[in-house]
């Protein structure tokens, strides 16, 4: 786009609603997204931030097999779930919508309509995957088998989790059901494809020639390696009973494909809030002074840079992306984050652990962001983040140019006298840091332009550090005043320029600094809300006599013991998820009854424990087992403490040949299971009337 935009459209993908939303999503899509957003309104720019549930798809109705509920309700259920997050998080969409909403379906099936109308489509009768017992087609998600590309072996039918390529079902090598696990065979039947093929030369020009230098590379480079490939028919119908009904006749039992309706949601999205804001919705799709931005995580550019221009400019009507700025994905503590696994840190779990701590996450997510590569998420870098820099540096400054505000002067902005070199040198740098920042966000640069505004923050430490006015203020009462005057400028425009990184932070801090009440300074003049650009065209943000409030911490100090409980939480996860999913060890080799007789167990109490010295399972036991009191040991020390357990009757095996361990004897094995969280347990007794040495039989 060369003209500057009247308006912006931003879209954040939409999530699935099988799940809660996770920090992979949020540092993939949501936070640059509301960052952006928040940085266009500052500078007082007409912006549409939509996004919405995508509520159709395979992944939904394979959510609602395993529940045993409904499509619908497992939509219900997460769309409450996702939208309260947001809305708790501070993402601040125009409008979150649904694409179960009636607008989306009449949207949706209008879109279609026209392009079918208008021959847009190929209708073909081809062969795809049936499962014979389920009597299903297996579209997408429902099957799963080796990656034509890469040699994955769980990749799914219509994407590769492992490359992130994107295919069809029938191209997958050795698949399998994923309802039945059985083998597919090939059926005919009939669908609705968009040609891509006749829009390859167009979108070579389009994105290979035209957005070569304003691209993220991660997004040119799979854009254009999609382009050589070769573009093939892409169905946009689906043999399902779950979707938006194909809206022409003969098309009974088939739904538009979720990849088709699910960017028309924001469109629909658009449409609905349009509608609740008394507006046109027209400008901001079908205008040419709209920057349209697509915010997505890399698994979604195939389908927002091939597939909805395709089908935008099939209509003829939209305005195309400006920009895709797609991250790569975020890892967590070294491991792919994965909600069938519940490998995640959960946005709704967060925000119940860490209250009021919103910016915080915010914060990390960014300084971390997956924006050229793939990045880890850990919790020690999350607790050093905080107390090293949102606490040491942002909040340190803030909170000292506060109190120094109430100790020498009640709370009142002093007057600046003379000015010297390096307070008009601090002041012209301050200026200079909406353009360097508004730099770094126009070009995506999320992490940079967050680390340019806390270099603003750094400023100001350096500042006070260099002019001590603690010290001065014994000396020299008017130097302190100027020297206070100027670190007031940089704590009001942080206040400013934090918003679209800290908005809850920024929100405060307006408070303290008395920015959100109309106040009136020595001269009269009301104090005025800031914008971006004031920042660097206003001489004075904070103006002699502005009363502002007492200090608040901004941050606070997290300590050990919650990040430990952080990945305490993970661990019992991760061995939640190892039992639920194991396979249940199959049956040995068939035995004799006279096998079994040899086997001599017997109920026992145990009478003394004592953790084995300089190992972390061992414990040394001393059972009674009714035909003596032996020593037996038990690998147990992880999930028992000695004093618990002693007094227990158990159940064990007599006539084990003794062994040493460590330097001790054992003459016995304790029976023992695994509880799901990866906890032992004892294999006990009926305990009512059991007596040491009763046989197990």
């Amino acid at each position: 786009m060369t003209q500057s935009p009247k308006r912006y459209t931003i879209t954040a993908a939409l999530p699935y609603t099988n799940g809660p939303v996770h920090i992979g999503h949020l540092a993939g899509v949501y936070v640059p997204a509301d960052i952006y957003a928040r940085f266009q309104r500052l500078q007082g720019k007409d912006v549409a931030f939509v996004c919405g549930s995508d509520e159709h798809g395979v992944p939904i109705t394979i959510k609602a097999k395993k529940e045993g509920i409904t499509p619908q309700q497992v939509v219900d259920k997460y769309h409450a779930i996702i939208k309260q997050s947001f809305e708790d998080f501070g993402i601040t969409f125009d409008n979150y919508s649904r694409t179960s909403a009636p607008i989306h379906h009449q949207t949706a099936s209008q879109f279609f309509k026209k392009l079918y109308e208008d021959g847009k489509f190929v209708e073909e009768v081809t062969e795809q995957l049936y499962d014979e017992d389920a009597q299903q087609f297996l579209a997408d998600r429902f099957v799963v088998g080796t990656c034509p590309k890469c040699g994955y072996e769980e990749s799914y039918g219509d994407q590769c989790e492992q490359c992130g390529t994107s295919h069809n079902a029938t191209d997958l090598i050795n698949p399998k059901s994923a309802i039945s696990g059985n083998k597919p065979v090939l059926k005919e039947t009939k669908h609705w494809f968009l040609p891509l093929d006749k829009y390859e030369s167009w979108l070579k020009d389009w994105i290979v020639k035209g957005h070569q230098k304003d691209w993220k590379t991660n997004v040119y480079g799979q854009c254009k390696s999609w382009i050589d490939d070769g573009l093939r028919p892409r169905a946009v119908t689906r043999d399902l009973d779950w979707g938006i009904p194909v809206p022409i006749e003969g098309a009974e039992g088939k739904v538009l494909y979720v990849w088709f309706d699910a960017p028309i949601g924001y469109i629909s999205a658009t449409k609905e809030w349009a509608e609740q804001q008394g507006k046109d919705w027209k400008p901001y799709w079908k205008a040419e002074d709209t920057k349209l931005l697509h915010f997505i995580g890399k698994d979604n550019i195939v389908f927002h840079c091939i597939i909805f221009p395709s089908m935008l400019k099939a209509d003829g009507s939209y305005t195309l992306p400006d920009n895709v700025p797609a991250n790569e994905f975020l890892n967590l503590e070294g491991n792919k984050i994965s909600t069938s696994k519940n490998w995640a840190v959960w946005l709704h779990e967060y925000l119940e652990d860490f209250p009021n701590q919103q910016d915080v996450l915010r914060y990390v997510l960014t300084a971390n962001a997956p924006e050229t590569k793939d990045n880890d998420f850990t919790w020690a870098d999350f607790q050093a983040r905080n107390n090293n820099e949102l606490v040491a540096v942002f909040g340190n400054f803030i909170n000292r140019v506060v109190v120094l505000t109430h100790k020498y002067y009640n709370g009142i902005a002093p007057a600046a006298s003379n000015l010297s070199e390096v307070d008009k040198e601090t002041l012209k740098e301050l200026r200079a840091y909406p353009e360097v920042i508004a730099s770094s966000l126009e070009r995506y640069r999320f992490r940079e332009a967050q680390g340019k505004l806390m270099d603003l923050a750094r400023l100001g430490n350096k500042y006070l550090a260099d002019e001590e006015p603690w010290k001065s203020i014994k000396t020299d009462e008017e130097r302190t005043k100027t020297v206070m005057y100027v670190a007031l400028q940089i704590a009001t425009a942080l206040s400013v320029l934090s918003e679209p990184f800290l908005p809850f932070t920024s929100t405060t801090l307006k408070q303290m600094l008395g920015l959100n009440t109309a106040q009136q300074d020595d001269n009269g003049s009301t104090t005025k809300n800031l914008g971006w650009k004031d920042i660097s065209q206003t001489e004075e943000l904070l103006a002699p006599g502005h009363t502002i409030n007492k200090a608040e911490l901004l941050f606070s100090k997290i300590e050990d013991t919650q990040i430990q409980q952080q990945l305490d939480k993970l661990k019992a996860s991760k061995k939640a998820n190892e039992m639920t999913n194991a396979t249940v060890t199959p049956q040995k080799e068939t035995i004799q009854f006279d096998d079994f007789t040899k086997l001599d167990m017997r109920v026992g109490t145990i009478v003394e424990a004592e953790k084995m010295p300089k190992t972390k399972k061992l414990m040394v036991l001393k059972v009674d087992t009714g035909i003596d009191v032996r020593t037996i040991v038990s690998g147990i020390a992880e999930s028992f403490t000695a004093e618990e357990i002693v007094g227990k009757q158990v159940t064990v095996l007599v006539n084990l040949a003794p062994r040493p361990l460590r330097g001790v004897e054992s003459q016995g094995m304790i029976l023992m299971t695994e509880t799901p969280d990866g906890k032992l347990q004892f294999v006990n007794p009926d305990e009512s009337g059991v007596t040491n040495g009763a046989t197990i039989t």
